[in-house]
């Protein structure tokens, strides 16, 4: 562990405050920084209001249920769920970073790999375990409370990876789902995960340009990895075209298995 990377050309993307705290600095016009700002605004208004509502979802032939402080799955979430069951297989060791409702780390053990799912949020937590269960593979999945890397042990096949698009500091566990200030986790993710990666291994990553793609693309690079677009699909919001994007990484120089 402990491999150093190259950051100097994604952390052009920041500066420091008066107190010396990393500040993420948007790879975007102020128009577009304000447009995503109103959008993020809406969507925890509306994510606030239906805290009282558990959604029951069929999902790619699986039932989850997602309690009102979790985040629930989106009309786009298909396109890494997709990915899951494409990319992941019965002998891969799969670690499922941020599970939410464990939607993804359903999948992959569905399609018989042993699954490592991690989140800080302890309603979503709950939802993973009983969506395991549900779904009749929690002998598959280990639900574990980690910060990033912080609780997580082994090497990986597969590492899925489905990131908070903005970068605003969240008032509460709901908002973190979808924020993540000054995309510091997302940061460590990229500088931590090839020490986790077995070799020939691959990441899956779902993000859309209602964050700061162009910043994930710096850490894609410089983390060593080599990025491929699986599915792609876009929408407009506000007269403004908002693309999603499912992407498989792979260490540079090397084949993904």
């Amino acid at each position: 562990m402990g491999q150093a990377t190259p950051y100097r050309e994604a952390m052009e993307s920041e500066r420091q405050d008066q107190a010396g705290k990393r500040v993420h600095v948007p790879q975007m016009p102020a128009e577009r920084v304000e447009q995503i700002r109103r959008w993020h605004a809406r969507a925890y208004r509306e994510a606030r209001a239906a805290l009282q509502q558990e959604q029951t979802f069929a999902y790619l032939g699986r039932t989850i249920v997602v309690p009102p402080q979790v985040m629930p799955i989106t009309p786009v979430s298909h396109l890494l769920g997709e990915a899951v069951l494409a990319e992941v297989g019965a002998q891969d060791r799969v670690l499922d970073m941020g599970t939410g409702s464990g939607v993804n780390a359903v999948l992959a053990a569905a399609s018989g790999a042993d699954v490592l799912a991690v989140d800080i949020n302890p309603h979503a937590l709950a939802a993973a375990r009983s969506n395991a269960v549900r779904n009749g593979v929690a002998a598959r999945v280990t639900v574990r409370h980690s910060d990033v890397f912080e609780f997580v042990d082994g090497v990986f096949d597969v590492m899925v990876f489905d990131p908070p698009f903005r970068w605003f500091a969240p008032r509460d566990l709901l908002e973190a789902a979808t924020t993540d200030e000054n995309y510091g986790a997302m940061t460590r993710f990229f500088n931590q995960a090839r020490d986790y990666l077995k070799p020939g291994g691959r990441l899956l990553v779902f993000f859309g340009s209602s964050g700061d793609l162009e910043y994930l693309h710096r850490l894609i690079e410089a983390s060593g990895f080599h990025r491929t677009v699986l599915a792609r699909h876009a929408i407009v919001k506000d007269g403004q075209q908002v693309d999603y994007v499912a992407l498989r990484l792979a260490v540079a120089g090397h084949v993904a298995s």
